[in-house]
C-alpha cells in the first residue's frame, strides 16, 4: 500500500509536470576576480604575459596564473585571481562581505558599467596601483540568442530565478539577461548569494512567471 496519501500525489505530479515544461540551467557561483586592462597588467606584471590557467565555462575566458592583493582601509584579500582575456577596462568584482572586509561601500553593477565603480589598491609583487574599479557583481544570466528564442525572452528583459533543489529553496528577483553570441547558458551569483540559497556546484535554478 502506497505511502502517499492524494494530496501528496498531486502535488508530486504537479512538480514532475512543471519539471517537464520549464527548462533548468546551472547556477555559477562568482567568486571575486579581477579584469585588467593591457596597461594595468603591464604596471602590475611588467615582462610577463597573463597566463591561462583553466578555462572557464564561458567561450574564450580563463582564470590565469596571476593573482594579486586588494587593498582597503580595513584590510585586505590575498590572491585574488585575475580573469583572461585582457578588457579594455579594468574592473574588480567583489562581495558585499568583501567590500565590508576591505572598507569600502562598492556598489552592485551590472559587469562592464563602472561609472560609479569606486577606488580599491591593487598590488602585486611589483608594483601597486589605486583604481576606481571595484563593484558587486549583479546577479545575471549568460545565455546565447538561440536561449532567448527558445525561452520567449527579450533583450533588456528583467526575470525572477527559482532555486527548487537543496535545502534553502529561494526565488532571486531582478536578475539581468547578458545574451551573447557564443555565450553557454548559465545563471551567475556571488559567494554571498550563494550561501544564502546553500547553492552547490550542481544546483540548477529556473525562470519563473510571476
Amino acid at each position: 500500500m502506497s505511502n502517499y496519501n492524494s494530496e501528496e500525489i498531486r502535488r508530486i505530479v504537479r512538480e514532475v509536470l512543471l519539471e517537464m515544461k520549464t527548462e533548468t540551467f546551472p547556477i555559477g557561483i562568482s567568486n571575486r576576480h579581477i579584469h585588467l586592462t593591457e596597461e594595468h597588467f603591464n604596471i602590475l606584471f611588467p615582462n610577463e604575459t597573463i597566463e591561462p590557467a583553466k578555462p572557464l565555462k564561458q567561450p574564450g575566458e580563463f582564470a590565469s596564473k596571476q593573482t594579486i592583493t586588494l587593498v582597503g582601509p580595513r584590510g585586505e584579500i590575498k590572491r585574488v585571481r585575475i580573469l583572461g582575456p585582457l578588457r579594455k577596462r579594468s574592473q574588480v568584482e567583489i562581495s558585499k562581505t568583501d567590500a565590508r572586509n576591505l572598507g569600502i561601500q562598492a556598489p552592485i553593477r551590472l559587469s562592464g558599467q563602472l561609472d560609479d565603480a569606486v577606488e580599491v589598491k591593487l598590488q602585486s609583487e611589483a608594483a601597486e596601483l589605486t583604481i576606481p574599479a571595484a563593484i558587486v557583481a549583479k546577479r545575471h544570466i549568460h545565455l546565447n540568442y538561440q536561449d532567448m528564442e527558445r525561452l520567449k525572452l527579450k533583450e533588456g528583459q528583467v526575470v525572477s530565478v527559482e532555486i527548487f533543489e537543496g535545502s534553502r529553496k529561494v526565488v532571486f528577483e531582478d536578475v539581468e539577461l547578458r545574451p551573447g553570441k557564443d555565450f553557454i547558458l548559465e545563471m551567475h551569483v556571488d559567494t554571498d548569494e550563494a550561501n544564502a540559497a546553500d547553492i552547490q556546484s550542481n544546483t540548477r535554478g529556473r525562470i519563473i512567471e510571476k
